[in-house]
């Protein structure tokens, strides 16, 4: 081999370099068609996700007003207090929440608002375990239902 040769080969590459800058873009162009839709679908994924987080949320939210307006319907007024401090709280959480986006609309954030001010009178009748709080319990139930299905996002 003359060193005319050995240094064109050395420089250059010749052909053998070009074909492994093909294959490399080859391979480079087949990983970007597998990842792109895969990263599409994650990003689905990831939205019905965060939907399904937001129905939880919501439901656990309900099923704390459930709880406390069965468990003083049964008597139990200690576990409702508690179940009726629950859901008061994380609405408060909900209607408060400005700069995050809430699990609430605003027209339901609206709706749901007068429901805030029977808190402390709730929290006394079942402090006091006093039957006439199921009665109540059950209202403030019916409010919230109304005020969730009427301002659907």
């Amino acid at each position: 081999m003359s060193t005319t040769e050995g240094e064109a080969r050395t420089r250059g590459g010749g052909p053998r370099r070009s074909r492994l800058a093909i294959y490399a873009a080859v391979l480079l162009a087949v990983f970007l068609l597998g990842l792109i839709p895969m990263w599409i679908a994650g990003r689905g994924r990831a939205a019905e996700l965060d939907a399904a987080r937001r129905d939880l949320r919501l439901c656990r939210l309900e099923h704390s007003l459930l709880s406390a307006a069965v468990d003083s319907r049964r008597g139990e007024y200690e576990s409702a207090r508690s179940a009726a401090s629950t859901f008061f709280t994380s609405l408060r959480e909900q209607v408060d929440l400005v700069s995050e986006p809430s699990d609430l609309t605003p027209a339901q954030k609206e709706s749901l608002r007068p429901l805030l001010n029977q808190r402390d009178d709730l929290i006394t009748l079942l402090a006091r375990s006093d039957p006439a709080s199921a009665d109540r319990l059950a209202e403030v139930y019916l409010s919230f239902r109304k005020g969730m299905a009427n301002a659907q996002p």
